[in-house]
Protein backbone atom coordinates (compact mmCIF):
# COMPACT_ATOMS: atom_id res chain seq x y z
CA UNK A 1 0.00 0.00 0.00
CA UNK A 2 1.68 3.43 -0.73
CA UNK A 3 2.27 6.48 0.85
CA UNK A 4 0.23 8.36 -1.04
CA UNK A 5 -2.61 6.10 -0.82
CA UNK A 6 -2.15 6.29 3.14
CA UNK A 7 -2.40 10.30 3.15
CA UNK A 8 -4.87 11.20 1.04
CA UNK A 9 -6.53 14.53 1.67
CA UNK A 10 -9.79 15.46 1.28
CA UNK A 11 -10.67 16.55 -2.31
CA UNK A 12 -12.61 20.40 -1.73
CA UNK A 13 -16.32 19.02 -1.99
CA UNK A 14 -15.32 15.91 0.61
CA UNK A 15 -18.54 15.68 3.09
CA UNK A 16 -16.81 16.02 6.72
CA UNK A 17 -19.98 13.53 7.63
CA UNK A 18 -18.27 10.84 6.00
CA UNK A 19 -15.52 10.97 8.48
CA UNK A 20 -18.05 9.65 11.65
CA UNK A 21 -19.14 6.56 9.83
CA UNK A 22 -15.42 5.74 9.18
CA UNK A 23 -14.41 6.27 12.52
CA UNK A 24 -17.55 4.03 13.82
CA UNK A 25 -16.40 1.20 11.31
CA UNK A 26 -13.04 0.69 13.33
CA UNK A 27 -14.28 1.57 17.15
CA UNK A 28 -17.82 -1.06 16.17
CA UNK A 29 -14.80 -3.94 15.51
CA UNK A 30 -12.46 -3.56 17.88
CA UNK A 31 -15.61 -2.95 20.54
CA UNK A 32 -15.67 -6.29 20.15
CA UNK A 33 -13.50 -7.10 23.00
CA UNK A 34 -15.95 -6.40 25.47
CA UNK A 35 -17.65 -9.29 24.17
CA UNK A 36 -14.30 -12.02 24.69
CA UNK A 37 -16.68 -13.43 27.87
CA UNK A 38 -18.56 -14.91 24.87
CA UNK A 39 -15.57 -17.49 24.30
CA UNK A 40 -14.44 -18.08 27.65
CA UNK A 41 -16.74 -20.97 28.72
CA UNK A 42 -16.24 -22.75 25.33
CA UNK A 43 -12.64 -22.23 25.38
CA UNK A 44 -12.35 -23.72 29.31
CA UNK A 45 -13.89 -27.18 28.05
CA UNK A 46 -11.87 -27.41 24.75
CA UNK A 47 -8.89 -26.33 25.78
CA UNK A 48 -8.91 -27.63 29.65
CA UNK A 49 -7.95 -24.28 31.00
CA UNK A 50 -9.20 -22.77 34.22
CA UNK A 51 -11.31 -19.14 34.42
CA UNK A 52 -7.80 -17.22 35.17
CA UNK A 53 -6.08 -18.85 32.02
CA UNK A 54 -9.35 -17.96 29.41
CA UNK A 55 -9.44 -14.18 30.80
CA UNK A 56 -5.52 -13.92 29.65
CA UNK A 57 -6.47 -13.13 26.13
CA UNK A 58 -8.49 -10.39 27.24
CA UNK A 59 -6.30 -9.38 29.70
CA UNK A 60 -2.96 -8.83 27.21
CA UNK A 61 -5.21 -7.40 24.81
CA UNK A 62 -6.19 -4.52 27.46
CA UNK A 63 -2.56 -3.92 28.66
CA UNK A 64 -1.82 -3.80 25.05
CA UNK A 65 -4.74 -1.41 24.15
CA UNK A 66 -3.17 1.06 26.69
CA UNK A 67 0.75 0.63 25.92
CA UNK A 68 0.43 0.91 21.67
CA UNK A 69 -2.22 3.64 22.57
CA UNK A 70 0.74 5.58 24.75
CA UNK A 71 3.64 4.75 22.60
CA UNK A 72 2.02 4.44 19.18
CA UNK A 73 0.19 8.13 19.09
CA UNK A 74 3.10 10.02 18.17
CA UNK A 75 3.76 7.79 14.75
CA UNK A 76 -0.67 8.04 14.02
CA UNK A 77 -0.03 11.55 14.30
CA UNK A 78 3.19 11.32 11.76
CA UNK A 79 1.28 9.13 9.42
CA UNK A 80 -2.74 9.77 9.53
CA UNK A 81 -5.33 8.20 10.52
CA UNK A 82 -5.75 5.99 6.81
CA UNK A 83 -2.68 4.44 8.33
CA UNK A 84 -3.70 4.16 11.88
CA UNK A 85 -6.77 2.47 10.58
CA UNK A 86 -5.04 0.01 8.08
CA UNK A 87 -2.55 -1.02 11.20
CA UNK A 88 -5.50 -1.58 13.43
CA UNK A 89 -7.32 -3.12 11.06
CA UNK A 90 -3.87 -5.88 10.13
CA UNK A 91 -3.30 -6.10 13.62
CA UNK A 92 -7.09 -6.77 15.36
CA UNK A 93 -7.94 -9.26 12.26
CA UNK A 94 -4.59 -11.16 12.23
CA UNK A 95 -5.27 -11.47 15.75
CA UNK A 96 -8.00 -13.29 15.05
CA UNK A 97 -6.56 -15.59 12.66
CA UNK A 98 -3.18 -16.18 14.94
CA UNK A 99 -6.49 -17.03 17.81
CA UNK A 100 -7.94 -19.77 14.91
CA UNK A 101 -4.84 -21.68 14.04
CA UNK A 102 -4.22 -21.25 17.96
CA UNK A 103 -7.12 -23.26 18.55
CA UNK A 104 -7.44 -25.29 15.81
CA UNK A 105 -3.95 -27.27 17.18
CA UNK A 106 -4.59 -27.00 20.56
CA UNK A 107 -1.65 -24.12 20.96
CA UNK A 108 -3.26 -22.00 23.52
CA UNK A 109 -0.37 -19.64 23.87
CA UNK A 110 -1.37 -19.13 20.13
CA UNK A 111 -4.40 -17.26 21.40
CA UNK A 112 -2.76 -15.32 23.91
CA UNK A 113 -0.65 -14.28 21.55
CA UNK A 114 -2.50 -13.84 18.38
CA UNK A 115 -6.06 -12.03 20.20
CA UNK A 116 -4.03 -10.46 23.33
CA UNK A 117 -0.33 -9.25 22.19
CA UNK A 118 -1.19 -8.62 18.41
CA UNK A 119 -5.03 -8.07 18.46
CA UNK A 120 -4.45 -5.66 21.53
CA UNK A 121 -1.95 -3.54 19.23
CA UNK A 122 -4.84 -3.25 17.00
CA UNK A 123 -7.05 -2.55 19.85
CA UNK A 124 -4.87 0.56 21.14
CA UNK A 125 -3.76 1.90 17.27
CA UNK A 126 -7.59 1.49 16.03
CA UNK A 127 -8.98 3.62 19.84
CA UNK A 128 -7.06 6.68 19.45
CA UNK A 129 -7.06 6.48 14.92
CA UNK A 130 -9.74 8.81 14.35
CA UNK A 131 -9.64 11.11 17.43
CA UNK A 132 -7.34 14.03 16.25
CA UNK A 133 -9.02 13.62 12.65
CA UNK A 134 -12.74 14.10 14.20
CA UNK A 135 -11.66 17.01 15.96
CA UNK A 136 -10.31 18.92 12.98
CA UNK A 137 -12.94 18.38 10.85
CA UNK A 138 -15.40 19.45 13.92
CA UNK A 139 -13.93 22.44 15.45
CA UNK A 140 -17.25 23.84 16.20
CA UNK A 141 -18.39 20.17 18.01
CA UNK A 142 -15.90 17.86 18.96
CA UNK A 143 -17.54 16.57 21.91
CA UNK A 144 -20.31 15.34 19.50
CA UNK A 145 -17.92 14.14 17.53
CA UNK A 146 -15.23 12.11 19.39
CA UNK A 147 -18.42 10.94 21.17
CA UNK A 148 -20.00 9.20 18.20
CA UNK A 149 -16.87 7.00 17.78
CA UNK A 150 -16.36 6.32 21.36
CA UNK A 151 -19.82 5.51 21.63
CA UNK A 152 -19.18 2.94 18.91
CA UNK A 153 -16.45 0.81 20.97
CA UNK A 154 -18.93 0.79 23.74
CA UNK A 155 -21.58 -0.36 21.46
CA UNK A 156 -19.41 -2.87 19.47
CA UNK A 157 -20.37 -5.89 22.25
CA UNK A 158 -23.99 -5.15 22.12
CA UNK A 159 -23.26 -6.69 17.97
CA UNK A 160 -19.97 -8.82 18.91
CA UNK A 161 -21.97 -10.63 21.75
CA UNK A 162 -25.10 -12.06 20.37
CA UNK A 163 -23.21 -12.53 16.58
CA UNK A 164 -20.24 -14.71 18.47
CA UNK A 165 -22.59 -16.62 20.68
CA UNK A 166 -24.68 -17.45 17.37
CA UNK A 167 -21.83 -18.69 15.48
CA UNK A 168 -20.96 -20.76 18.39
CA UNK A 169 -23.52 -22.32 18.26
CA UNK A 170 -24.14 -23.18 14.30
CA UNK A 171 -20.24 -24.35 14.64
CA UNK A 172 -19.96 -25.78 17.53
CA UNK A 173 -18.16 -25.33 20.91
CA UNK A 174 -15.16 -27.89 20.28
CA UNK A 175 -11.89 -26.89 19.31
CA UNK A 176 -12.76 -26.65 15.54
CA UNK A 177 -16.17 -24.93 15.99
CA UNK A 178 -14.15 -22.12 18.01
CA UNK A 179 -11.40 -22.16 15.62
CA UNK A 180 -13.88 -21.66 12.42
CA UNK A 181 -15.54 -18.88 14.61
CA UNK A 182 -12.41 -16.92 14.60
CA UNK A 183 -11.57 -17.25 11.30
CA UNK A 184 -14.80 -15.70 10.63
CA UNK A 185 -14.05 -12.72 12.94
CA UNK A 186 -11.11 -12.04 11.43
CA UNK A 187 -12.36 -11.95 7.93
CA UNK A 188 -15.65 -9.58 8.40
CA UNK A 189 -13.73 -7.76 11.01
CA UNK A 190 -11.23 -7.17 8.36
CA UNK A 191 -13.21 -5.97 5.31
CA UNK A 192 -16.14 -4.21 7.84
CA UNK A 193 -12.74 -2.01 9.00
CA UNK A 194 -11.68 -1.63 5.54
CA UNK A 195 -14.47 1.00 5.31
CA UNK A 196 -13.15 2.90 7.52
CA UNK A 197 -9.49 2.98 5.96
CA UNK A 198 -11.29 4.13 2.40
CA UNK A 199 -13.44 6.41 3.66
CA UNK A 200 -11.04 8.40 5.97
CA UNK A 201 -9.69 11.78 4.99
CA UNK A 202 -8.03 14.65 6.93
CA UNK A 203 -8.95 18.22 6.16
CA UNK A 204 -6.43 20.84 4.23
CA UNK A 205 -4.50 22.83 7.10
CA UNK A 206 -6.60 25.78 8.21
CA UNK A 207 -9.61 24.25 7.15
CA UNK A 208 -12.83 25.64 9.40
CA UNK A 209 -16.65 25.13 8.86
CA UNK A 210 -17.61 28.25 7.05
CA UNK A 211 -18.32 31.12 9.57
CA UNK A 212 -17.64 29.46 12.57
CA UNK A 213 -15.42 30.98 15.65
CA UNK A 214 -14.99 29.15 18.50
CA UNK A 215 -17.14 30.05 21.63
CA UNK A 216 -15.19 29.84 25.08
CA UNK A 217 -17.52 28.15 27.86
CA UNK A 218 -14.63 27.46 30.31
CA UNK A 219 -13.48 30.88 30.56
CA UNK A 220 -10.44 31.08 28.83
CA UNK A 221 -9.72 27.43 28.52
CA UNK A 222 -9.83 27.04 24.76
CA UNK A 223 -6.35 27.41 23.53
CA UNK A 224 -5.38 28.52 20.32
CA UNK A 225 -1.98 27.93 20.19
CA UNK A 226 -0.43 24.18 20.25
CA UNK A 227 1.24 22.15 21.92
CA UNK A 228 3.04 18.94 21.00
CA UNK A 229 2.99 15.41 22.99
CA UNK A 230 6.25 15.99 24.37
CA UNK A 231 5.73 19.26 26.18
CA UNK A 232 1.75 18.00 26.81
CA UNK A 233 3.63 15.72 29.23
CA UNK A 234 5.40 18.19 31.26
CA UNK A 235 2.53 20.34 31.91
CA UNK A 236 0.45 20.32 35.44
CA UNK A 237 -2.35 20.46 32.77
CA UNK A 238 -2.50 16.84 31.68
CA UNK A 239 -1.52 14.79 35.18
CA UNK A 240 -4.52 17.15 36.35
CA UNK A 241 -6.57 15.28 33.74
CA UNK A 242 -5.06 12.12 34.23
CA UNK A 243 -6.13 12.03 37.98
CA UNK A 244 -9.72 13.49 36.37
CA UNK A 245 -9.92 10.32 34.02
CA UNK A 246 -8.40 7.69 36.26
CA UNK A 247 -10.57 8.61 39.25
CA UNK A 248 -13.93 9.19 37.21
CA UNK A 249 -13.23 5.61 35.47
CA UNK A 250 -11.85 3.35 38.84
CA UNK A 251 -15.68 4.75 39.57
CA UNK A 252 -17.56 3.43 36.78
CA UNK A 253 -15.68 0.24 36.43
CA UNK A 254 -15.88 -0.02 40.17
CA UNK A 255 -19.74 -1.31 39.48
CA UNK A 256 -18.86 -2.44 35.74
CA UNK A 257 -16.89 -5.03 36.34
CA UNK A 258 -18.86 -6.54 39.21
CA UNK A 259 -22.40 -5.62 38.63
CA UNK A 260 -24.17 -9.09 38.62
CA UNK A 261 -22.62 -10.17 41.71
CA UNK A 262 -23.07 -6.64 43.28
CA UNK A 263 -27.11 -6.83 42.60
CA UNK A 264 -27.62 -10.12 44.04
CA UNK A 265 -26.05 -9.38 46.80
CA UNK A 266 -26.84 -6.23 47.76
CA UNK A 267 -30.57 -7.19 47.70
CA UNK A 268 -30.54 -11.06 48.78
CA UNK A 269 -32.01 -10.71 51.96
CA UNK A 270 -34.62 -9.14 50.93
CA UNK A 271 -38.28 -9.91 50.72
CA UNK A 272 -38.05 -9.86 46.82
CA UNK A 273 -33.76 -10.73 45.66
CA UNK A 274 -32.73 -10.43 42.65
CA UNK A 275 -33.00 -13.61 39.94
CA UNK A 276 -29.82 -14.68 37.54
CA UNK A 277 -31.80 -13.04 34.36
CA UNK A 278 -32.61 -9.91 36.24
CA UNK A 279 -29.00 -9.11 37.51
CA UNK A 280 -28.06 -10.19 33.74
CA UNK A 281 -30.39 -7.30 32.42
CA UNK A 282 -28.72 -5.15 35.06
CA UNK A 283 -25.42 -5.65 32.96
CA UNK A 284 -26.90 -5.36 29.58
CA UNK A 285 -28.38 -1.87 30.84
CA UNK A 286 -25.43 -0.53 32.56
CA UNK A 287 -23.81 -1.58 29.18
CA UNK A 288 -26.67 0.35 27.06
CA UNK A 289 -26.22 3.58 29.67
CA UNK A 290 -22.18 3.15 29.48
CA UNK A 291 -23.00 3.52 25.66
CA UNK A 292 -25.11 6.18 25.59
CA UNK A 293 -23.41 8.26 27.53
CA UNK A 294 -20.60 8.51 25.61
CA UNK A 295 -22.82 10.47 22.88
CA UNK A 296 -24.87 12.26 25.03
CA UNK A 297 -22.80 14.00 27.44
CA UNK A 298 -19.93 14.98 25.60
CA UNK A 299 -22.27 16.23 22.93
CA UNK A 300 -23.71 18.44 25.84
CA UNK A 301 -20.04 19.24 26.87
CA UNK A 302 -19.83 21.50 23.26
CA UNK A 303 -22.59 23.40 24.96
CA UNK A 304 -21.60 23.81 28.50
CA UNK A 305 -18.23 23.18 28.38
CA UNK A 306 -15.66 20.62 29.25
CA UNK A 307 -14.66 21.50 32.40
CA UNK A 308 -18.55 22.34 33.34
CA UNK A 309 -19.26 18.87 32.36
CA UNK A 310 -16.60 16.77 34.60
CA UNK A 311 -18.05 18.96 37.38
CA UNK A 312 -21.44 17.19 36.79
CA UNK A 313 -19.57 13.68 36.24
CA UNK A 314 -17.38 13.91 39.29
CA UNK A 315 -19.68 16.30 41.54
CA UNK A 316 -22.99 14.79 40.64
CA UNK A 317 -21.24 11.12 39.92
CA UNK A 318 -20.12 11.67 44.06
CA UNK A 319 -23.57 12.49 45.15
CA UNK A 320 -25.07 9.44 43.94
CA UNK A 321 -22.58 7.33 45.41
CA UNK A 322 -23.11 8.97 48.68
CA UNK A 323 -27.26 7.81 47.82
CA UNK A 324 -26.50 4.23 47.31
CA UNK A 325 -23.82 4.24 50.57
CA UNK A 326 -27.20 5.85 52.52
CA UNK A 327 -30.00 4.06 51.27
CA UNK A 328 -28.74 0.97 50.56
CA UNK A 329 -30.96 -2.06 49.68
CA UNK A 330 -34.58 0.05 50.34
CA UNK A 331 -35.26 0.39 46.96
CA UNK A 332 -33.96 -1.38 44.26
CA UNK A 333 -35.28 1.39 41.38
CA UNK A 334 -33.13 4.10 42.97
CA UNK A 335 -29.91 1.32 43.02
CA UNK A 336 -30.58 0.62 39.53
CA UNK A 337 -30.81 4.51 38.72
CA UNK A 338 -27.33 6.20 40.35
CA UNK A 339 -25.76 2.82 38.79
CA UNK A 340 -27.08 3.41 35.26
CA UNK A 341 -26.38 7.59 35.99
CA UNK A 342 -22.84 6.63 37.32
CA UNK A 343 -22.04 4.32 34.33
CA UNK A 344 -23.30 6.90 31.96
CA UNK A 345 -20.95 8.94 33.38
CA UNK A 346 -18.17 6.72 32.91
CA UNK A 347 -18.97 6.56 29.60
CA UNK A 348 -18.86 10.57 28.81
CA UNK A 349 -15.48 10.68 30.55
CA UNK A 350 -14.12 8.89 27.76
CA UNK A 351 -15.86 10.55 24.69
CA UNK A 352 -14.98 14.07 26.69
CA UNK A 353 -11.40 13.71 27.42
CA UNK A 354 -10.20 14.08 23.73
CA UNK A 355 -11.94 17.25 23.54
CA UNK A 356 -11.27 18.23 26.56
CA UNK A 357 -7.36 17.91 25.60
CA UNK A 358 -7.87 19.67 22.11
CA UNK A 359 -9.12 22.77 24.32
CA UNK A 360 -6.00 22.50 26.41
CA UNK A 361 -3.46 21.76 23.89
CA UNK A 362 -4.72 22.38 20.51
CA UNK A 363 -5.18 19.82 17.35
CA UNK A 364 -1.60 19.39 16.86
CA UNK A 365 -1.07 16.17 18.38
CA UNK A 366 -3.86 15.32 20.34
CA UNK A 367 -4.07 11.91 19.20
CA UNK A 368 -0.62 11.12 20.70
CA UNK A 369 -1.49 13.14 23.88
CA UNK A 370 -4.38 11.38 23.77
CA UNK A 371 -2.93 7.77 23.73
CA UNK A 372 -0.33 9.05 26.43
CA UNK A 373 -3.49 9.81 29.02
CA UNK A 374 -4.85 6.60 27.96
CA UNK A 375 -2.52 5.43 30.61
CA UNK A 376 -4.68 6.61 33.55
CA UNK A 377 -7.52 3.74 31.87
CA UNK A 378 -4.97 1.09 32.35
CA UNK A 379 -4.56 2.30 35.68
CA UNK A 380 -8.14 2.47 36.85
CA UNK A 381 -8.82 -1.04 35.62
CA UNK A 382 -6.57 -2.12 38.05
CA UNK A 383 -7.69 0.09 40.90
CA UNK A 384 -11.33 -0.06 40.74
CA UNK A 385 -11.84 -3.96 40.11
CA UNK A 386 -9.23 -4.01 42.91
CA UNK A 387 -10.69 -2.16 45.64
CA UNK A 388 -14.49 -3.45 45.40
CA UNK A 389 -13.34 -6.94 45.12
CA UNK A 390 -10.37 -7.12 47.83
CA UNK A 391 -13.23 -5.27 50.53
CA UNK A 392 -16.11 -7.73 49.63
CA UNK A 393 -13.85 -10.63 49.77
CA UNK A 394 -12.67 -8.98 52.69
CA UNK A 395 -15.92 -8.91 54.04
CA UNK A 396 -17.22 -12.10 53.36
CA UNK A 397 -14.57 -13.90 55.42
CA UNK A 398 -15.61 -11.45 58.11
CA UNK A 399 -18.71 -12.62 58.23
CA UNK A 400 -20.57 -9.75 56.50
CA UNK A 401 -23.28 -9.87 54.05
CA UNK A 402 -25.45 -7.85 51.80
CA UNK A 403 -25.12 -3.91 50.98
CA UNK A 404 -22.14 -3.81 53.96
CA UNK A 405 -19.70 -5.87 51.63
CA UNK A 406 -19.72 -2.57 49.51
CA UNK A 407 -20.25 0.53 52.00
CA UNK A 408 -16.16 0.80 52.38
CA UNK A 409 -15.89 0.39 48.61
CA UNK A 410 -18.30 3.52 48.23
CA UNK A 411 -16.90 5.47 50.63
CA UNK A 412 -13.31 5.21 48.61
CA UNK A 413 -14.96 6.14 45.74
CA UNK A 414 -16.62 8.82 46.89
CA UNK A 415 -12.77 10.53 47.93
CA UNK A 416 -11.57 9.44 44.80
CA UNK A 417 -14.34 11.61 42.80
CA UNK A 418 -14.57 14.44 45.06
CA UNK A 419 -10.24 14.55 44.68
CA UNK A 420 -10.92 14.13 40.59
CA UNK A 421 -13.30 17.09 40.98
CA UNK A 422 -10.69 19.31 42.96
CA UNK A 423 -8.05 17.93 40.38
CA UNK A 424 -10.47 19.31 37.25
CA UNK A 425 -10.96 22.57 39.04
CA UNK A 426 -7.46 23.04 39.05
CA UNK A 427 -7.04 23.41 35.25
CA UNK A 428 -5.66 26.13 34.20
CA UNK A 429 -4.78 27.22 30.66
CA UNK A 430 -1.13 26.20 29.87
CA UNK A 431 1.37 28.16 30.05
CA UNK A 432 3.02 29.72 26.86
CA UNK A 433 6.15 28.45 27.57
CA UNK A 434 4.82 25.14 26.16
CA UNK A 435 3.97 26.39 23.02
CA UNK A 436 4.50 25.71 19.74
CA UNK A 437 4.76 28.64 17.31
CA UNK A 438 6.10 26.57 14.61
CA UNK A 439 3.33 23.88 14.74
CA UNK A 440 1.28 25.05 12.07
CA UNK A 441 4.07 24.98 9.90
CA UNK A 442 5.16 21.70 10.52
CA UNK A 443 1.77 19.87 9.91
CA UNK A 444 1.72 21.88 6.35
CA UNK A 445 4.80 20.23 5.75
CA UNK A 446 4.04 16.93 6.90
CA UNK A 447 0.71 16.52 5.17
CA UNK A 448 2.54 17.58 1.89
CA UNK A 449 4.84 15.12 1.98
Amino acid sequence: MTASFLKTPAPANWSRWLVPPAALAVHLSIGQAYAWSVFKPALEKALHLSGTQSALPFQLGIVMLGLSAAFGGTLVERNGPRWAMFVSATCFSAGFLISALGVATSQYWLVVFGYGFVGGIGLGIGYISPVSTLIKWFPDRPGMATGIAIMGFGGGALIATPWSSQMLASFGTGTGGIAAAFLVHGVVYAIFMSLGVLLIRVPEPGWKPEGWEPVDHGKAMISRADVSAANAIKTPQFWLLWVVLCFNVTAGIGILEKASPMITDFFKQTPTPIAAAAAGGFVALLSLTNMLGRFVWSSTSDLIGRKNIYRVYLGVGALLYLVIALTTNSSKVLFVLCAGVILSFYGGGFSTVPAYLKDLFGTYQVGAIHGRLLTAWSAAGVLGPLIVNAIADSGKRAGKQGPDLYGTSFVIMICLLVAGFVANELVRPVNPKYHEPRAQAAVRTQEAS
